[in-house]
């Protein structure tokens, strides 16, 4: 397949340029500069968008957006979150929805966060939406695609957990205060965590380049969601350091701002149903082994 894929050089992108190319796929990244005439690039900011006339895509694959964690959450930032990904994907779909040669299928990222705080309460893909921010983030995301559906396009929503890999995301951004042992439980620890390997991640992206009958929305995460506080001392565990030191609601609310309420002190339990139902078979399903494993790969 010919793939064209945004995000490349992101956690996820990366892991699944690689393994797509062993596969024998084509991935062709969407440059935001152009590095020669010849290249697929854009500029969602601008609307400006070119493709490689001369390279049919069979696929596009859409993971770009603003990185949410990056810093405090400022009107400027929340701003930017969003128009990143809903100005990006609505682009992205209507520029596709117009090729001559359509591709076969649009897999776009998406998140829980759809979901909002579910508490004790487990939701899959038939829930309703949640509420705040990233709800309404998540919600405008998917609804970008349209253009992309009403063209033909098998269109696919990956709502992602909290993706695990020592080489970015929330992992990485634990692994130092943990290695000084200043890890510790976050706000009361019974928030739950809903988490996916990144190889998993991978492995049902390539799965739904090639099943046919995946369309709309799938939750990707494991089948295990486990609170704070079980991931807390997984983590501890994998590390062989203790994990005595707690970050109280308040002290997060500080350090963090309204970024704390959303990311660390609300709890997400989501069930993957409907890649359950299509048989896909999770590679890391137990948390202690899958942070054990990734993390001895990462020595």
């Amino acid at each position: 397949m010919n793939i064209l894929l945004t995000g490349s050089t992101g956690l996820i992108g990366k892991a699944l340029t690689r393994q797509l190319t062993t596969q024998g796929h084509n991935v062709y990244p969407l440059y935001r500069n152009p590095s020669n005439a010849k290249a697929h690039y854009w500029n969602p900011e601008e609307d400006q968008i070119h493709l490689d006339d001369e390279i049919e895509l069979h696929a596009v694959i859409h993971l770009a957006g603003e990185n949410i964690a990056d810093s405090r959450w400022s009107q400027k930032k929340k701003d930017n979150i969003l128009n990143s990904r809903v100005h990006g994907t609505r682009l992205l779909a209507e520029t596709i929805s117009q090729l001559e040669h359509k591709p076969s299928v649009f897999i776009s990222g998406s998140a829980i966060g759809y979901y909002g705080d579910t508490g004790d309460t487990i939701v899959d893909e038939d829930s309703a939406r949640g509420e705040g921010f990233l709800s309404e983030v998540a919600t405008q995301w998917e609804a970008a695609t349209q253009a992309a559906e009403d063209a033909g396009i098998r269109t696919i929503h990956l709502r992602t957990g909290i993706v695990l890999s020592p080489e970015g995301g929330v992992l990485q951004k634990m692994l130092l205060p943990f290695r000084m042992r200043l890890g510790g439980v976050v706000g009361n620890g019974q928030q739950y965590m809903s988490w996916i390997s990144v190889n998993d991640v991978v492995a049902i992206i390539a799965t739904m380049l090639d099943n046919n009958q995946m369309a709309g929305a799938y939750n990707l995460v494991a089948p295990q969601p486990v609170t704070n506080y079980r991931f807390t001392k997984s983590l501890g565990i994998a590390l062989h350091r203790p994990t005595i030191f707690p970050l109280p609601a308040f002290v997060a609310r500080l350090m963090f701002g309204e970024m704390a309420d959303a990311l660390l002190l609300s709890g997400s339990r989501v069930a993957a149903t409907r890649l359950k139902t299509q048989g896909y078979t999770f590679i890391d399903t137990e948390l202690t082994e899958t942070l054990t494993r990734l993390l001895d790969n990462n020595h």
